[in-house]
């Protein structure tokens, strides 16, 4: 027998549309890499609730992460989410960028997508800590040296550099 409660039931909540989706480039071999990726990805998010961020360490194909058969699709997964963001975020530390990070920062350069540069390392390079090739491929710049280990300074920092970009850059393409 169906009670008035089972006849309505009310509509779910319907989450708000983004009106951006950012890729966050960074290596992501190591627990350690996959989880500071993951909390700074989560602290974005309460900071620009408007926005949606990609992870390519969430990028697998058919339930398989690392399988030399998907690298093709992984690497065109990749392309495409930086094609379909309307920013990048790109962690440089270390005292040479990761190689995939930085390939992804020249992508995004070349196809006019901005790119903040994220930077924690405190040793030095040519310039702003990184190879001049990639800080000035970047449209801005957070360094936060890792002595203070605050990560939600460090997302307030690339969350106000992302919102001055945001001023200048053309419509998301979500």
């Amino acid at each position: 027998m169906k009670t008035p409660r089972d006849e309505f039931q009310p509509p779910a909540a319907i989450p708000p549309p983004r009106s951006q989706r950012i890729y966050l480039a960074g290596p992501l071999f190591t627990i350690n890499e996959r989880r500071i990726n993951r909390q700074l990805a989560a602290s974005l998010q309460l900071l620009l609730p408007e926005t949606e961020f990609l992870l390519p360490q969430d990028f697998k194909h058919d339930d398989r992460y690392n399988d030399a058969r998907l690298f093709g699709m992984l690497f065109k997964g990749c392309i495409d989410g930086i094609d379909r963001s309307s920013l990048v975020i790109a962690w440089l530390d270390g005292s040479d960028a990761d190689s995939g990070t930085c390939f992804e920062v020249g992508y995004a350069y070349a196809k006019g997508i901005p790119v903040i540069g994220v930077r924690t390392d405190f040793r030095l390079n040519q310039e702003r800590g990184v190879n001049l090739m990639l800080s000035r491929g970047c449209a801005a710049f957070v360094y936060r040296p890792s002595f203070d280990e605050d990560l939600e300074a460090l997302a307030r920092d690339i969350a106000r550099a992302v919102r001055k970009l945001n001023k200048s850059v053309k419509p998301a393409r979500v």
